[in-house]
């Protein structure tokens, strides 16, 4: 496995390849087999050479609307489930189609928002996915839009780029290479504003860079670039290296394998974490809320402490002793997450007072601290 080291991994062996609804259909209302076929060919050319692939694909609804022959502007969600049911097949036909001719096993993964809540789930996810990988199979993975209805709204992703980091750090990957039909993030849109220049190298997805992207979408997918940074800041916090680049240029998978610099490079974060951490990290499994002042974002970010009582300032949301929360900065940044060692009832009662006093309020006591050192992940 290639080690992450705060840079661009030289020699990625482990690479989780998303494609977007717009690369597929080329812009048009249709999966188009021949940039398929094009991408399935690079996939099976870094294949040849040993490294393991998992392909995050979209298109089923593209699919399913080609086949139903509806129209475009029909967007409402319960009917987009029948256009995956009936595109999923198709599209796995075509991918399994265009492996084949490169002699390469696919195996279809369809994966919900709760599969990967549920810490059981996740791992089963895991070592699925690790076993294919070491048959030599090429996972192909989808959200299960099927399921997904607007009545369990929550148990969607919301897009295939959130999905795509999920998976990337689910299997502990060395790059994620995210195509759309955009060569990077930009200073500005490219589409209203022609001075837009390309950003070649992003070292943290901060507020700045979450400004930038903006909330431009497209009108075949569902994700736009805010999506896709929002990706990319869940996968590099998890030492996974991200490139966003242009699915339309040729060989684009193997240029940016083979360190070409092209599209935008979000660099990983300097250490790998453990899978107990990537999962705290994914947020799918996130309860509330505990905002803490400055001096507690201080001592957590700079000098490795855990997060105690006294900086605690106020509690959102409803959760019990061992579930997970976001941190919150006192300007209304996320900071991180972590495991609670107390509930939400409990600690309103104690945010504020010394760890000492913990027992004298509660009549009993967790530890002193509210989120252990060893149970948090800072973005």
């Amino acid at each position: 496995m290639a080690e992450a080291n705060g840079r661009f991994p030289e020699n990625p062996r482990r690479i989780v390849v998303k494609v977007g609804t717009n690369v597929l259909t080329a812009g048009t209302n249709r999966l188009n087999l021949a940039v398929m076929a094009q991408l399935v060919g690079q996939v099976a050319a870094l294949h040849r050479e040993g490294k393991q692939l998992i392909l995050v694909t979209s298109g089923a609804i593209a699919a399913g609307r080609q086949r139903l022959g509806v129209r475009r502007d029909r967007r409402d969600i319960p009917f987009r489930q029948v256009m995956a049911a009936v595109g999923q097949s198709r599209l796995m036909y075509a991918y399994d189609l265009l492996f084949g001719w490169h002699d390469i096993v696919i195996a279809q993964t369809l994966l919900t928002r709760a599969d990967l809540a549920d810490r059981d789930r996740y791992l089963n996810a895991r070592n699925t996915l690790l076993a294919l990988l070491d048959l030599g199979v090429v996972p192909i993975v989808n959200e299960n839009d099927v399921v997904a209805v607007d009545e369990i709204r929550e148990t969607r992703f919301g897009d295939n780029d959130t999905l795509s980091a999920l998976v990337a750090n689910l299997v502990d990957a060395d790059l994620l290479i995210i195509l759309t039909d955009i060569a990077g993030l930009y200073t500005a849109d490219p589409k209203v504003c022609p001075d837009a220049r390309l950003i070649p190298v992003v070292e943290r997805v901060d507020e700045q860079v979450e400004a930038v992207a903006g909330g431009v979408g497209s009108e075949r997918g569902t994700g736009g670039m805010a999506t896709k940074i929002q990706a990319a800041k869940l996968a590099t916090a998890g030492g996974t290296a991200v490139v966003i680049a242009d699915g339309r240029e040729p060989d684009i998978v193997l240029r940016v394998v083979a360190g070409e610099p092209v599209g935008t490079r979000f660099l990983p974060a300097a250490t790998r974490l453990e899978s107990r951490k990537r999962w705290m990290l994914s947020g799918l499994s996130t309860r509330g809320e505990v905002v803490v002042d400055a001096g507690a974002v201080e001592a957590l970010r700079w000098r490795g402490k855990s997060l105690l009582p006294a900086g605690v300032r106020e509690v959102r949301g409803d959760f019990d002793r061992g579930d997970v929360v976001n941190l919150v900065g006192p300007d209304g940044e996320v900071i991180g997450c972590g495991i609670v060692n107390y509930s939400a009832a409990d600690l309103c009662k104690i945010k504020g007072v010394k760890s000492e006093k913990i027992g004298q309020i509660l009549g009993y006591a967790f530890g002193a601290e509210v989120v252990h050192r060893n149970n948090l992940v800072l973005f």
